[in-house]
């Protein structure tokens, strides 16, 4: 057995841990072969290794992953007996393995937070929207975290499926503040913006001051004439106290923030493929 998985297996606890980091290190400085065989062993051979040891690992799982490691991942999502599925959902988003999906939404139904969380964060990166159905739940639900992770799993995801779900949590609120739903909806550029501008009109308050929120995390130009507007005639509350009129001010620094990134960026890009002269 090489030297750098044996170290994994023989001694303390503690000092198998200072080995793993020592791997992770030397995987990620410079991509070291036997590093990267003892992280795969590990994953690879999973029920032989300390939970302690597959679960730091795998908190790392982007410096090691690869498509090797599809089958084990695949096994360890689906075992509780080891009792690390967290840790393996971990691992099949950073492979986005579009057949964890089932194992994925499977934890979702579990009362394991931390499972609950590692899955709805695979779901979004994985991207596959027959996941859709399976996180909009979670965006009517508590806690506050799982609301938002599930937001931003479906921005991630994309679609008209979830579009719909992200509309529906925005105009009919079961919660007093949505923002994370707001900045979901902002993903959704630019086919959103109409229904965002009607929203801003609308006779709720609390409606238009997340679409103001929404709309200004667009970054998109031709939504500054509406929250210029909102900022300068819109007295409105809400029902938790905040104004219409100081979220589309809010609102409109985002949009000027993100035209200022945009141009920097180009800048940048125009400055690297430009004439030297």
């Amino acid at each position: 057995m090489d030297p750098d998985q044996r170290a994994l297996k023989d001694g303390d606890l503690d000092t198998r841990e200072e080995h793993l980091y020592r791997l992770l290190d030397r995987a990620k400085a410079d991509g070291d072969a036997s590093a990267l065989a003892a992280l795969r062993a590990l994953v690879r051979d999973y029920p032989n290794y300390h939970r302690s040891l597959y679960s730091r690992a795998m908190n790392q799982a982007d410096v090691f992953v690869d498509a090797s490691l599809a089958e084990p991942l695949l096994a360890a999502l689906a075992d509780t007996r080891y009792n690390c599925q967290a840790w393996a959902a971990m691992g099949c988003a950073a492979l986005r393995l579009p057949e964890a999906v089932p194992g994925l939404v499977a934890l979702l139904e579990r009362g394991d937070w931390m499972a609950q969380e590692q899955a709805v964060r695979a779901l979004g990166l994985i991207g596959d929207e027959s996941a859709v159905p399976a996180l909009v739940p979670a965006l009517w639900s508590e806690p506050e975290w799982l609301r938002e992770r599930a937001a931003d799993a479906l921005a991630s995801i994309g679609g008209e499926a979830a579009l719909t779900a992200l509309w529906e949590a925005f105009e009919h609120r079961g919660f007093t503040r949505i923002g994370y739903v707001a900045s979901a909806l902002s993903k959704f550029t630019p086919d959103v913006i109409p229904r965002l501008l009607a929203a801003a009109d609308d006779d709720d308050p609390d409606l238009r001051y997340w679409a103001a929120v929404a709309l200004g995390s667009t970054g998109d130009p031709s939504v500054v004439p509406t929250l210029e507007r909102l900022m300068d005639q819109d007295k409105g509350q809400t029902v938790f106290d905040g104004w219409v009129s100081v979220a589309a001010k809010k609102a409109l620094r985002t949009q000027r923030r993100i035209q200022a990134a945009i141009a920097a960026r180009s800048g940048e890009d125009g400055d690297a493929v430009g004439p030297t002269g």
